[in-house]
């Protein structure tokens, strides 16, 4: 690493303690020298614990892997596995009867309920799109998007059929959210004599050019205007509807983001400082002009005896930190080792968050005084506890009041979920949020019953015990330790952004098993899946929801009773598997892209992050630990699917084909996560993804 300063022993990247001392920590008021030897101090500690549970994690996994080997072959006895996994340390006792602790949680945590956008923090574009996705026009998303009924848009400018069927969509939802005391909003022509609502306990009051509802705590503006193309010839001047839509988002530096050295860690604090402060922007061409995004003010309104308000105009926002696993060379520590990033994450990302809580910042993000970050990646209490106590410690450190610092914790790792009320009890006091995560609990289902035998197709594991079991425990444990009304329990991402119609069906379903938040993949994805949380109340589904399943339906192994597939089913699995993997690896290694649609096998466009690629990677190894698919099949899929994506970004100038670069980083990465997979820890890809990023960035 070069260009580092020394502090407290520490070899700091010298922009990156430009960047904290300049522009955090003296706007703060904080003394430079104190901060870095108590960060020095910090990491004494906390650094060899972090070790420590990283070793136990990999101690766990040779017994399991040792327990399965033995019994190979034979059937499986449920009773005895769960014995042997309480004599290993795996499952802990439950703790006793306790409710969450969590004091200061903004309202959008705790007693709202709507969609959740995660964004990856490097794409300051993307970031202020998200940010700024607390309002959505249900028009726009109507028009463009396949969630309306109607035949698509014309092309060659404005299509009066569709946006007729728009705004007929529209009224129907205003009938539904907030309906009149009599008749329809269609019928509604000259709302300047009132407008008599069916509740009027609905009315909030009027904006500048509208009028404001509310229903199950989310907010609907209803704009007047008959200057606006579609307001002029409107019967009722109605010119759009818009809708409150993601009240919250995460800004992701894990799974979504390619970061590996202090020049992307450092983007990554300067775009949250943005946030943070309220000055983040980023200009950009589109259509021949430039354009410059900035974050959106609040929405102002006159109540109905006149008094004005105001509503905010950003969605409020969590940080995502990165996992206990990995390290970073922006910061060496005195022995000369890397840090582990995911302490850096949480004395940096808090630091800047204490302008927040201060009053620095030009608009507010938490209007109670807290500082929230999610953790993922965490396995099972033991690294909750340490969470909560390095939390503990940077808040001494940055001298903010105890528990200051609120904690998401992702439901994405297997030793949690079987553990979750004891993780929960860890972090009683800070958790605002549980959140369960398909892709990555898959990739580690797979990768902790590795040996037990091969698994069912990928597809086939959507339908299995062990699955139901994990999203309905989630819940249920949740709500047994008082969640809600003080924090979040949500449901994991919808891939397809450009399938609205089908998310429309479908995502309903996360509301009515009990979450209060769920995650998008865009904000017309949010302003549309909003319109689910109008249709049902999630506090009111649940009380009435069961209580959790037990653990014998969540340890079920998804283990494939017959692997006798025909030829062509086995062929359709792995070129399944080798093309998703293929189309994120080379945009992650070659653009360090961490997060974009990828075309699928099919060319449909899936949203994909490195949870996509863990599942992926885990499956195909599985299946050739077992067996069941040959090196050399593997081999020729790969080599058949880096010729389809080569094909599926030919129009990317930018873009270096795989084939003919088989040495290149990208292919030789994809290699290694299928061939690697057995021996990567949990089987996650970060570490063999960080080492081929690093080989390309250095080229």
């Amino acid at each position: 690493m070069s260009n580092t300063v020394d502090r407290a022993g520490l070899s700091i990247d010298e922009k990156l303690a430009t960047f904290l001392e300049s522009q955090v920590l003296k706007p703060l008021g904080r003394d430079a020298e104190a901060f870095w030897n108590g960060f020095a101090k910090l990491l004494a500690e906390f650094s060899p614990r972090n070790k420590a549970l990283l070793e136990k994690r990999e101690e766990l996994q040779a017994q399991i892997d040792a327990w399965h080997t033995e019994r190979r072959g034979q059937p499986h006895d449920a009773g005895e596995y769960h014995d042997f996994l309480e004599s290993i340390g795996y499952l802990v006792p439950e703790p006793g009867e306790f409710t969450i602790g969590t004091q200061n949680v903004d309202p959008e945590i705790a007693t709202m309920a709507g969609p959740q956008l995660v964004v990856p923090i490097l794409n300051a574009r993307f970031l202020l799109n998200a940010a700024n996705a607390r309002w959505g026009s249900l028009y726009d998303a109507f028009y463009g998007t396949d969630a309306l009924d109607a035949p698509p848009a014309k092309p060659g400018g404005y299509d009066k059929a569709r946006g007729d069927a728009v705004i007929a969509r529209g009224r129907e939802f205003l009938d539904e959210a907030v309906p009149l005391a009599e008749g329809s909003w269609t019928d509604l022509s000259d709302p300047s004599q009132g407008i008599a609502i069916a509740d009027e306990s609905q009315y909030v009051g009027k904006t500048a050019k509208g009028r404001l509802f509310r229903n199950n705590g989310l907010h609907i503006e209803v704009v007047f205007d008959r200057d606006h193309p579609v307001g002029k010839d409107d019967k009722a001047g109605i010119a759009d509807i818009v809708v409150e839509a993601a009240l919250t988002t995460i800004a992701d530096c894990e799974d979504s983001v390619a970061a590996v050295d202090a020049e992307d860690k450092l983007l990554a604090y300067t775009n949250w400082l943005g946030i943070i402060r309220g000055d983040l922007e980023e200009s950009f061409e589109k259509g021949g002009r430039t354009m410059t995004r900035t974050l959106a003010g609040d929405k102002v309104y006159q109540d109905g005896a006149g008094k004005e308000h105001s509503l905010p105009g950003r969605s409020l926002m969590f940080v995502r930190n990165v996992g206990h696993l990995m390290t970073n060379p922006a910061i060496l520590l005195p022995d000369g080792s890397e840090i582990p990033e995911g302490i850096m994450d949480a004395v940096f990302t808090s630091a800047i968050s204490t302008l927040d809580v201060e009053g620095h910042g030009k608009y507010g993000n938490s209007k109670t005084g807290s500082i929230y970050i999610v953790k993922p990646k965490m396995h099972g209490p033991e690294e909750c506890a340490f969470t909560n106590d390095l939390f503990d410690t940077v808040e001494d450190l940055l001298g903010i009041k105890r528990h200051t610092i609120k904690v998401g914790v992702m439901d994405e790792e297997r030793r949690t979920s079987a553990n979750l009320g004891a993780c929960i009890h860890a972090v009683k006091d800070r958790i605002v949020f549980i959140n369960t995560g398909f892709l990555d609990r898959t990739g580690d289902e797979i990768h902790t019953s590795m040996q037990a035998g091969p698994m069912l197709r990928k597809g086939a594991m959507k339908g299995s015990d062990w699955l139901q079991a994990y999203e309905a425990r989630n819940v249920a444990i949740g709500l047994k330790h008082g969640l809600s009304g003080n924090a979040q329990i949500g449901k994991g991402m919808w891939a397809a952004p450009d399938l609205m119609g089908q998310m429309m069906v479908e995502k309903i379903g996360h509301l009515r098993a009990g979450a209060n938040t769920a995650w998008v993949p865009s904000p017309t994805a949010a302003t549309l899946h909003a319109l689910h949380y109008h249709r049902e109340n999630v506090f009111e589904i649940q009380k009435s929801l069961p209580e959790a399943p037990g653990l014998e339906a969540l340890l079920t192994i998804p283990l494939a009773r017959d692997t006798n597939w025909p030829e062509d089913e086995l062929r359709d699995e792995l070129d399944n598997n080798c093309q998703g993997l293929l189309g994120y690896v080379v945009r992650w290694v070659d653009a360090g892209v961490g997060c974009s649609k990828v075309p699928d096998i099919n060319d449909v466009g899936l949203m994909e992050d490195r949870a996509t690629l863990r599942i992926s990677s885990q499956h195909v190894a599985n299946w050739l630990l077992h067996g069941v698919v040959s090196e050399e099949m593997v081999m020729d899929s790969l080599t058949r699917m880096a010729a389809k994506v080569d094909a599926q970004n030919a129009g990317d100038p930018d873009y270096q084909p795989l084939i003919g670069n088989e040495d290149g980083p990208a292919f030789r990465a994809a290699k290694d996560l299928i061939f690697k997979g057995v021996k990567q820890p949990s089987g996650y890809t970060e570490p063999l993804l960080h080492r081929w990023r690093q080989v390309k960035k250095a080229v």
